[in-house]
């Protein structure tokens, strides 16, 4: 059985509790999100990062409250991938890995479908569920 040194994590998990509860409040909600978008930016897209688990664990605390607070209905993917570029202030050159400016535009107005390629670099991006866009 492995050994584990309670004492010390105690310690440790004090200081991060509060940052690793699910959000029950939309200020936690945002708090946390604020929490993930700092760790977005010094992690980025290295999953060899130390703290490359504790931003998927954050995301995922994140996906569990908006799926219950903040659902998408079954819309298109076109409108889910809309609203996510809304929310974060994003155009379509802000996204270049579904492909250059025509190719977004035809994504957005339906006329083009995603693929499983952009659907895994959108979900990872916006820290999502590929599930959102399908």
């Amino acid at each position: 059985m492995d050994s584990y040194n309670l004492e010390e994590i105690s310690g440790q998990w004090q200081p991060l509790a509060h940052l690793l509860s699910l959000p029950e409040t939309e200020s936690e909600y945002e708090r946390l999100s604020d929490f993930l978008d700092c760790l977005t930016d010094t992690v980025g897209d290295d999953e060899s990062h130390p703290l490359a688990s504790l931003m998927d664990t954050v995301g995922t605390l994140i996906e569990s409250y908006e799926a219950e607070h903040h659902p998408f209905s079954q819309g298109e993917p076109a409108d889910a991938l809309r609203h996510l570029m809304e929310v974060n202030g994003l155009t379509q050159n802000d996204l270049p890995e579904l492909g250059d400016q025509q190719t977004v535009s035809e994504l957005l107005s339906g006329r083009r479908h995603l693929t499983l390629r952009q659907i895994h670099a959108l979900s990872q991006h916006f820290m999502v569920s590929p599930a959102t866009f399908l």
